[in-house]
């Protein structure tokens, strides 16, 4: 299994008790819906099989879980902040009509004044809204994902028309 067949959901951000059990981070909206009896840990830039022996959803995105042959906190250590993977056949279907806004990664920014910003690379969910990253001549441009800002989604040619504050792009320009 390799990357590129794969779809990352999150990470192990802990360990739990000394038998093993692990805490996995979701970053993957959707993940009630994934099928876990296997998962892909990245070792060493390497997928990693582990077959999920139980797993119990917490209401915080997150999951305990316990993987075959990790029986031990000695055997769980190890695993911890590492990414994890998923098949790309498991990966949820969803309504087409279901848009969010992490499906702009990959979309072209252009701003009203400034013209074309760069690719949008990362976008985050904070307590209060969602930030979009874009990679400005190798920097990164932050700012917020809302109506007020966003003045049109072509979804055809990936491209996001959107209307920055005034001094947010020169305020990158001079790091």
């Amino acid at each position: 299994m390799t990357i590129e067949e794969s779809f990352y959901i999150g990470y192990i951000s802990k360990t739990r008790g000394l038998k093993g059990e692990l805490q996995l981070f979701f970053e993957f909206e959707d993940y009630q819906d994934l099928d876990f009896d296997v998962l892909f840990v990245e070792v060493n830039k390497k997928l990693v099989p582990y077959f999920v022996a139980n797993i119990k959803y917490q209401t915080n995105s997150t999951a305990y879980l316990n993987l075959e042959d990790v029986d031990h906190i000695d055997k769980a250590q190890p695993l911890v902040r590492k990414k994890v993977y998923l098949p790309n056949d498991k990966m949820p279907e969803r309504d087409p009509d279901d848009f969010r806004y992490t499906d702009l990664i990959g979309y072209l920014v252009i701003d009203e004044v400034h013209g074309e910003l760069g690719e949008i690379t990362h976008v985050q969910e904070m307590p209060q809204q969602f930030i979009a990253t874009v990679d400005f001549n190798g920097k990164e441009l932050m700012f917020p994902l809302n109506d007020d800002l966003m003045l049109g989604i072509d979804p055809e040619d990936q491209v996001l028309e959107v209307d920055l504050p005034e001094g947010l792009v020169e305020l990158y320009k001079e790091i």
